[in-house]
Formats: structure tokens, C-alpha cells, sequence
């Protein structure tokens, strides 16, 4: 059983949909905190719930409008590697890419290109953090 915030699909070519998954809340506001750094949100991660218990998976999302970014991003910590999928235009998609880029390392786990979207799932670790 998962526990989700927020909307499910993004609702215009600018946008981009961001599920974490499997992380701590900690990671979860640093992941998000990033991208709300260069891009304004349905701020769906302002009330993200509490750690879910053991062994029951929890995944935040939140929406991200990438047509007008705002400022750099700084590098980041995580407590542990972070699975991001990232949902949205192609171009869209490979721009949240870059910003989560600049923050973490990132390594690309896999991708799904459609006509009009693309599916893309990273792997976040702090900068010097060895991926497991």
C-alpha cells in the first residue's frame, strides 16, 4: 500500500510530474525543495506526510510548472540514494533532469519516450555519496 500526495498527471505541456519514492521525509523535502528552488509547484509536498512504518512503501509527488525557472539550484544532502520518476514533455522532462543534475548525482535508470511525453527514472545521491 502506498501513500500519495498530490495530482497524478501533469496539466500542461509545461509541466512536469516528480514522484520520490522509498525515502524519508527528510530526502523527500530536499528532493522537492530543489526543484522549488528554479520552478513554481503545486506545493503538494507543504503538508507531506510522516514517514510511513516499516515495510509500507510511501511516494510523494508533486507538479512542477518548468516554463519560467527561477534560479539555480544549490547542491543538495541526502540521508540515502532517492528513486525519482520524473513524467511530462520531453523537453520538460530532460530540463528537471539538468536542475536535479546540478544538485545531486544522478544516474539515469531507465526511460520511456512516447510522442508527446516521456517517463524518466533517476537515481539521486549527494555529491561524493557512493549509489548502492
Amino acid at each position: 500500500m502506498s501513500t500519495m500526495a498530490g495530482p497524478e498527471q501533469p496539466q500542461s505541456a509545461s509541466q512536469v510530474l516528480v514522484a520520490v519514492s522509498g525515502i524519508s521525509r527528510y530526502d523527500a523535502e530536499a528532493v522537492f525543495g530543489v526543484l522549488r528552488t528554479c520552478y513554481e509547484s503545486d506545493e503538494a509536498t507543504t503538508n507531506l506526510p510522516q514517514d510511513a512504518g516499516e515495510g509500507r512503501p510511501t511516494v510523494w509527488t508533486s507538479v512542477f510548472e518548468v516554463a519560467d525557472p527561477r534560479e539555480e539550484p544549490r547542491p543538495a544532502s541526502l540521508t540515502a540514494p532517492v528513486a525519482a520518476d520524473l513524467q511530462g514533455g520531453p523537453r520538460q522532462v530532460q530540463q528537471v533532469a539538468d536542475v536535479l543534475a546540478r544538485a545531486f548525482e544522478v544516474r539515469e535508470q531507465g526511460a520511456v519516450a512516447g510522442d508527446q511525453e516521456r517517463e524518466l527514472r533517476l537515481r539521486l545521491s549527494s555529491t561524493g555519496m557512493r549509489p548502492e
